[in-house]
């Protein structure tokens, strides 16, 4: 109620301008990356089903990428499902994956992506997804591989610890056929065999979980080594621009000395 009446009285409005004055023309990240939680709590507050919290989570999500545009961020990603996730009620994980398909038969009509040259990559064990998701997002895939303006990553089926187990596993193969020497594995070539390869900055500047918990739960463990983290009290559904610019801000307050 009080957001509503907020809204009416157009706080929101000048907090969001006064934000917006006070992180522009400072360092910008270029590279964020979101942990997306708090949807089931966020609907049980409300005694909804658990899914209405996915389908207002995703609305969030589809908005995240204007708001990163206007700022100037130019890569993103997002932390939407991991594998342990698909270990959850097989009916909540059968509506994730419809709704998830609806958003991605959504992103691959959306010219608005097109005109703006946004790279979409879907990271994680892509193989344990229905067939029907793997087969749009390779057409996504492929049909946005050209663009280079703006990237945004989903971590889908994602787990970090799996990512770095994969990234062994084909280190060893390429060992043992001759492509890789034993002497040339560093940090720079581990990078290179991770799922964010294909980025400019594949390490995220700043990271942002929501709903109050205080912890990665897997994403990104390699290249969030030095990420800025922040933590927001705030269930994902009800994540806003001004919680984007609140992040930026305590992230340009901040002094990264990279362990130095």
């Amino acid at each position: 109620m009080l957001k509503k009446v907020l809204e009416v009285l157009g706080v929101y409005r000048i907090y969001e301008y006064w934000l917006t004055k006070q992180v522009k023309g400072k360092p910008i990240p270029s590279h964020i990356g979101l942990i997306l939680d708090g949807n089931r709590r966020w609907a049980k507050l409300r005694g909804l089903p658990d899914i209405v919290g996915h389908e207002f989570g995703a609305k969030v999500a589809e908005e995240l990428l204007s708001w990163g545009e206007d700022l100037g961020i130019k890569t993103i990603t997002l932390y939407v499902l991991s594998t342990e996730n698909l270990k959850r009620d097989q009916n909540e994980v059968q509506h994730i994956f419809n709704l998830l398909e609806e958003y991605l038969e959504k992103v691959k009509i959306n010219r608005d992506l097109h005109e703006k040259k946004v790279r979409i990559k879907f990271i994680g064990k892509l193989s344990l997804l229905p067939k029907n998701i793997q087969d749009l997002i390779n057409e996504i895939e492929e049909s946005t591989s050209r663009y280079n303006s703006f990237f945004l990553n989903l971590a889908i089926a994602y787990g970090g610890r799996q990512e770095i187990v994969d990234m062994v596993k084909t280190i060893a193969r390429d060992v043992s056929d001759g492509k890789v020497k034993v002497d040339d594995i560093n940090q720079q070539l581990i990078s290179e065999y991770l799922y964010t390869s294909h980025l400019p900055n594949p390490e995220p500047d700043m990271v942002i979980r929501t709903s109050g918990e205080e912890r990665l739960s897997g994403f990104l463990l390699w290249q969030s080594a030095y990420s800025e983290l922040i933590f927001f009290d705030v269930y994902w559904p009800d994540f806003r621009k001004i919680d984007l610019m609140r992040a930026i801000r305590i992230y340009q307050n901040r002094s990264r000395r990279f362990g130095l």
